[in-house]
């Protein structure tokens, strides 16, 4: 089934996850080359049921399962057991995300599982990890990016909480699974051994605050929500023009000069409130007002053109249709089809890790109909099925 190749050829990943994190680790290391074997229950992947559909499938779970193969095994059941521990015995990772515990319960505890398979990895991405009070507590995105305060960051001052618009929760554990296993996979290369890799959709959220929290240590104010506004660098935030929002990032002293160089401003420069940028921070809302007043005046693209050859960093607020057809992300190969049978199904994002010598593919292979590919998989492995 799988077309793709790429630095992990070769390698054999068994995957225990579903929704989000889990599958979105997988689908990472199928896009890097990886043999993904999606182990499900019998009533299959959640996301399954999850729209919207195209024709009774989901585009939910056919957005992060493509390219890999599904096999339906119930692990209460004594020889489908078998048949997973001797699949198990083939393979080079295995990736779930259960809540601590369910595996053990199961007879299949990662201790017990590396004892029987000492070179097996074993990535375990959980809500709140292997230990601590909260470790069987549920956990979904919205439930993370709540507790680990990057919602007290996001959206603006006095409005309600809000949620970060993708669910970076989920795909910050699915990264940083992946940065696990290709640490243990360079570990085994030199010792022969696995490891268990123990992550926590809500210890990704704290890694991922950035300079929040040192800002906090070192001046005992709670950081705010400050819409698109940077908290350190000023002017460094959405503003509107004629027709729609620009982003401008005038990271420096110089970069200011050229932008009120830019805007007929020259007189900002030299003014006591915003000559130095601490001083352009304090004063953020004036002049964001003086700014947009003179960029209301004109459309974003008369400003975009004008600003980018000052050389002024500067974007356009896009939307979702305009973001996925930039000139530059399709020279990206950032947007690839979902195909069978040649018939294309679906568009979805591409792979972000260009790697030389590794064809980029234009296509993924569908995701596949539950248990689709367990007589190929007990072939493979000369596994006898029941």
């Amino acid at each position: 089934m799988k077309t793709i190749n790429g630095p992990l050829d070769k390698l054999i990943i068994l995957d225990l996850t579903r929704v989000l994190a889990g599958p979105y680790a997988t689908m990472v290391l199928s896009d890097l080359g990886a043999r993904v074997i999606k182990v499900e229950s019998p009533e299959g992947d959640d996301s399954r049921k999850f729209g919207p559909f195209i024709k009774g499938s989901s585009t939910y779970f056919s957005s992060l399962n493509r390219n890999k193969e599904s096999i339906v095994l119930n692990l209460k059941i004594e020889k489908e057991k078998k048949i997973f521990l001797k699949l198990l015995s083939n393979a080079d990772v295995l990736v779930e995300n259960y809540r601590p515990g369910v595996l053990s319960k199961l007879g299949l505890s990662p201790n017990s599982l590396m004892k029987k398979f000492p070179k097996l990895i074993i990535a375990s991405c959980s809500g709140f990890g292997q230990n601590g009070p909260w470790k069987k507590k549920p956990a979904y995105d919205v439930i993370v990016q709540a507790l680990g305060g990057i919602m007290s960051l996001t959206g603006y001052e006095n409005t309600e909480p809000v949620r970060v618009g993708s669910s970076i929760g989920d795909i910050t554990a699915g990264l940083f699974t992946v940065i696990g296993i290709q640490a243990a996979l360079y570990h085994r290369n030199y010792t022969n051994k696995g490891k268990h890799i123990d992550i926590s959709m809500l210890d990704c959220q704290i890694a991922i605050l950035e300079n929040a929290i040192s800002r906090y240590d070192s001046e005992k104010k709670i950081p705010k929500k400050l819409g698109s506004r940077h908290p350190s660098i000023s002017p460094f935030e959405a503003y509107k023009c004629k027709d729609d929002y620009i982003v401008v990032a005038a990271g420096n002293d110089n970069l200011f000069k050229k932008l009120c160089v830019c805007l007929n401003a020259n007189h900002l420069i030299e003014n006591n409130n915003f000559k130095k940028n601490n001083k352009r921070l304090k004063n953020a809302d004036k002049l964001k007002n003086i700014i947009e007043k003179i960029l209301k005046k004109h459309n974003s693209l008369y400003w975009i053109r004008k600003l980018e050859k000052s050389g002024v960093p500067v974007g356009k607020v896009n939307n979702i249709k305009e973001a996925i057809n930039l000139k530059q992300i399709k020279s990206r190969n950032m947007i690839v089809k979902v195909k069978k049978d040649n018939v294309i199904k679906l568009k979805v994002a591409g792979n972000p890790i260009k790697i030389s010598g590794f064809k980029d593919s234009l296509y993924r292979n569908e995701a596949p109909k539950i248990n689709a590919d367990r007589k190929k998989i007990l072939e493979d492995f000369k596994i006898k099925d029941i």
